[in-house]
């Protein structure tokens, strides 16, 4: 029988076969920092539905002298959770390259009543148009350094539904209407990271996700109490496509996203999360920007640490299933086999010393 060590050292040499995959590197050898230490930040109106967005962008000392492009990474708030209550998380995010929008979408529900915060798939649709503006705006702080071509779709909860649904170009029936008019997934989107949600229809039925080979990951908590984590293992089994992951929270509950637990306005999740709250956001964080990396700027190193490395380094974090590349498929399966059996026991030795 190999040992963890043997086993480290046959996956960690292993060559993969395929477009972009070169190797499996050893999760120690790559630094899952951020690329960027300052961020900052702006507030606009986005003119197509007249909400306001909180901007998040790198801010280097050289960003108005370089030649920067940076992707956008949109984030679909929760339901009747306010834009301001995800700053830590968007922060994080933006510091591995990215610029982060993260607007309100206020409208009238029969439910919530007026102006209720509910994300929609139509504001997906203003909120790229506004960045286009936003680029082209002399007095904009990003004027010029945004890529407006290459886009991720960030969600939490409700916004998870709404980005879902957008990847899969679907309008579903849902207790909360998310689909009003028509929508079509917009050309930019490349990428989908959505923590505490899952998609199905108003009857419980969970459809085929059509994502074209559009990425997708689903951050779930194991301890949240609203979108339980059946849900969303159900719903990740009806992503067509390949590349897509499945990323376990051990300790999160629904609002571990958010600056705080059950932010004011939003419905309570009934179960506390154990993982510190700080702990819980670098954590989601981290993996959303590793995911839009390794999707959007084809980081090979960072498409390593989501698929096979990160989780065997992260005590708290299991990916509990990965796929890759239907072009990396002629790896060798014996090798991938032994990479699984050692992480998994690297996982349980590290979650027994604790």
């Amino acid at each position: 029988m190999l040992s963890i060590k043997a086993l480290s050292v046959v996956c960690t040499s292993t060559l993969l076969l395929g477009s972009g995959v070169n190797e499996i590197a050893d999760a120690s050898s790559f630094n899952a920092a951020p690329v960027f230490d300052n961020i900052a930040s702006y507030t606009t109106t986005i003119t197509g539905d007249n909400n306001l967005a909180d901007i998040y962008y790198p801010n280097p000392t050289d960003l108005k002298t370089s030649n920067y492009s940076f992707p956008v990474a949109l984030l679909l708030q929760g339901g009747l959770v306010d834009k301001s209550n995800y700053s830590n998380y968007a922060q994080q995010v933006a510091s591995y390259e990215f610029v982060v929008v993260v607007p309100n979408s206020k409208r009238t529900d029969p439910t919530y009543g007026d102006e209720a915060l509910l994300p929609q798939t139509s504001q997906i649709d203003t909120a790229l148009q506004q960045i286009v503006v936003e680029n082209k705006n002399a007095s904009s702080p990003i004027v010029g350094k945004l890529d407006t071509e290459k886009v991720g779709l960030l969600g939490h909860s409700l916004g998870s539904v709404v980005g879902l649904s957008a990847i899969g170009d679907l309008c579903l029936v849902t207790q909360t209407p998310t689909c009003p008019g028509s929508f079509s997934r917009p050309k930019q989107i490349l990428a989908g990271a959505f923590f505490g949600g899952n998609l199905r229809d108003i009857n419980d039925v969970y459809p085929t996700i059509n994502n074209d080979g559009i990425p997708v990951a689903l951050l779930q908590g194991d301890r949240d109490g609203r979108a339980l984590p059946i849900r969303a293992s159900l719903t990740y089994n009806k992503i067509k496509n390949p590349p897509a992951a499945l990323i376990n929270i051990e300790g999160a509950n629904h609002f571990s996203i958010t600056n705080t637990n059950n932010p004011a306005g939003a419905i309570p999740d009934p179960v506390d999360a154990t993982l510190n709250q700080d702990v819980a956001i670098e954590t989601i964080a981290r993996w959303s920007g590793l995911f839009l990396r390794a999707s959007i700027l084809n980081d090979k190193d960072a498409f390593n640490y989501v698929y096979f490395t990160g989780d065997a380094v992260d005590t708290n974090v299991t990916v509990e299933s990965k796929r890759v590349p239907e072009s990396t498929s002629i790896a060798p399966l014996g090798i991938l086999f032994a990479y699984f059996t050692m992480t998994q026991l690297r996982k349980r030795i590290n979650k027994s010393k604790r």
